[in-house]
């Protein structure tokens, strides 16, 4: 299928619904869209979940919806595209083997992908690379993936997204007086230490701004493109009919994707996986009623349970107003100027 622009100018704006009251929710431990059966009972008994994710980074949260009685759609909004030109990174792990970096700073799992991609076409590995530098995960699900290919990390943040890590350097370099390098990097006495940051095209400078702030020299590299994937025809029919209950958001691509292929709805409760996500759902104007704790499948899941038993099913047919008779800019907030991390918040 062939990805359509993350943004469609011609479109104009997505329609404002009137904010609804968030919550937060305490954490707890194809074309056609892949359904799966559902047991039919369980909290969520009778309820549509639209988990726009891969088949693959969707199976954790899909499985424990579906487990709860949940009807589960999962068709992906956005998709990961390669670069035109993989120089820049080839070069940056280069350095990265010399040990020219002090710190590699992490905030999805889509870039280390990447490097480990650059690091075959090396003939090496990211675990070999590993070793020059310390390295940063902007949460749980990127310090997986880099244990995964051998990578110890030395910093995860409390908060999951780029303001959370940013904080996290500033309290380490506080404990250390200085810029938390190591003393054996290859920056000279009073040099700034250097910091990897491989992101993806859509990436704010959150990151590299605040590592600047506290007296890093960060090299940012484009590693992967993220791109629009068409939402499957029984997604789009499913949301027109009204029967979609919820829709997860775990970036602001996805958010801003559901908006542009889909349109907000009314009825249909949303969560987010973080506040940047959050924060991008407001501004297309998506209804949005809980952020969860934590960036994990548990937490997302925890969270759809606490909202949805909250509420009685609305079915909206195709012939209704989905979004109401309200005014579309009543109570509508300003756009937030802190654009979400890479890719939205890491999951």
């Amino acid at each position: 299928m062939t990805p359509g622009p993350l943004r469609d100018p011609s479109r104009g704006p997505a329609p404002v619904v009137p904010p609804r009251r968030e919550t937060r929710v305490p954490p707890e431990g194809s074309d056609r869209a892949e359904t799966g059966p559902g047991p039919g009972r369980g909290p969520l008994a009778g309820r549509t979940v639209l988990v726009p994710r891969s088949t693959e980074r969707a199976a954790g949260l899909a499985t424990t919806l579906r487990a709860a009685g949940a009807r589960v759609l999962v068709s992906p909004a956005i998709e990961r595209a390669a670069v035109a030109d993989t120089t820049p990174v080839d070069d940056a792990v280069a350095d990265l083997g010399r040990g020219t970096f002090a710190w590699v700073v992490v905030t999805s799992v889509n870039a280390i992908d990447e490097l480990a991609a650059s690091a075959a076409r090396r003939g090496t590995t990211p675990a070999d690379l590993a070793r020059g530098a310390r390295w940063a995960a902007v949460g749980p699900a990127t310090r997986r993936a880099l244990e995964a290919v051998g990578v110890a990390v030395d910093l995860e943040p409390e908060e999951n997204s780029a303001r959370g890590l940013v904080a996290a350097f500033r309290a380490l370099a506080g404990e250390h007086g200085a810029s938390p390098a190591d003393p054996d990097s290859s920056a000279g006495p009073g040099a700034a230490a250097r910091v990897l940051v491989p992101q993806g095209d859509l990436a704010a400078r959150t990151m590299a701004d605040g590592l600047r702030g506290l007296g890093f020299e960060p090299c940012v590299v484009t590693v992967y493109r993220t791109v629009a994937h068409d939402l499957s025809a029984d997604v789009v029919a499913a949301w027109r009919a009204g029967e979609v209950d919820a829709v997860v958001l775990t970036s602001g691509s996805v958010a801003r994707e559901i908006a542009r292929q889909l349109g907000p709805r009314d009825d249909v409760a949303a969560v987010a996986i973080g506040e940047p996500t959050a924060r991008a759902a407001r501004t297309v104007g998506l209804r949005l009623d809980a952020v969860a704790q934590r960036p994990t499948d548990d937490a997302l899941a925890a969270a759809l349970g606490t909202v949805l038993s909250a509420t009685a099913p609305v079915r909206v047919g195709p012939g209704s107003d989905p979004t109401g008779s309200a005014d579309p800019n009543d109570g509508a907030e300003p756009i937030d100027s802190a654009a979400p991390t890479d890719g939205g918040d890491p999951s």
